[in-house]
């Protein structure tokens, strides 16, 4: 597929992102969040995946305030301390306001191009992100996911599971087995949200792998998990995109 590289007027700026089209008329549009190594070739491939099941994918960079950057090696890029301290202040910097102001934006490029029903997805960082976007803009998104998302449930003020109430699209969560990010008591805080607010939802807890399972250059990719991941998730944006 095709990748096409835009520019997106935000309120804060203008935002670099990869639009992939798909090869007939795009059945909808999905925006991915992208994680903490920001836009990459290995998103590209995810974008393009997407993309052959029928979807027009926009992948914007959230770090585009902070340009230029990097890149990342995401095998390496947390465990080596100056390209550690470079992500934290970038990720640290990127707060989920100002993503949420830019969401807005995300979600006029994709309507620009005819596509009138929208999902998102977001991975690490990401997932967070798409599920506030979700809370935020609840008429223009019908279907939001994370995987390995960190801090859904959180003590922060600006945690997802406070706008529970707000969403309408269905949900779905992909938790890795072993994550500080998101344990146990942040996924039953979440579920609870989300079950108050009438939600239609799925957590799914993906035993066996770690952070970042899903994304094919992470130090801790799984292809058996990815698979399922995929499976799971084209399924859901299926039944619910169309």
């Amino acid at each position: 597929m095709a990748k096409q590289e835009i520019e997106i007027e935000t309120k804060d700026g203008k935002a670099k992102a990869g639009l992939f089209r798909p090869a007939a008329a795009a059945r909808a549009g999905l925006i991915l969040y992208m994680d903490a190594f920001g836009p990459r070739p290995a998103l590209d491939h995810m974008a393009e995946r997407f993309a052959g099941h029928g979807y027009a994918v926009l992948v914007p960079d959230l770090f585009y305030r902070k340009a230029p950057y990097g890149p990342f090696d995401a095998k390496t890029a947390f465990t080596m301390e100056e390209t550690k301290t470079k992500l934290m202040a970038l990720v640290s910097g990127t707060t989920q306001e100002m993503t949420i102001r830019d969401s807005g934006a995300f979600l006029d490029a994709l309507s620009a191009e005819g596509i009138g029903t929208i999902g998102v997805v977001g991975y690490c960082m990401g997932g967070a992100r798409a599920l506030n976007a979700a809370a935020t803009h609840p008429d223009r998104i019908v279907a939001a996911a994370s995987f390995h998302g960190g801090n859904l449930a959180s003590d922060a003020p600006d945690s997802p599971y406070r706008k529970a109430a707000s969403i309408k699209a269905r949900v779905y969560v992909g938790t890795a087995g072993v994550d500080r990010s998101f344990p146990p008591e942040q996924s039953a805080r979440l579920a609870e949200a989300l079950r108050v607010a009438e939600v239609d939802y799925v957590i799914e807890n993906y035993v066996d792998v770690g952070h970042g399972w899903c994304v094919p250059d992470h130090s801790v990719y799984d292809e058996t998990g990815a698979e399922r991941h995929w499976k799971r998730l084209t399924m859901f944006f299926g039944e619910t995109l169309g």
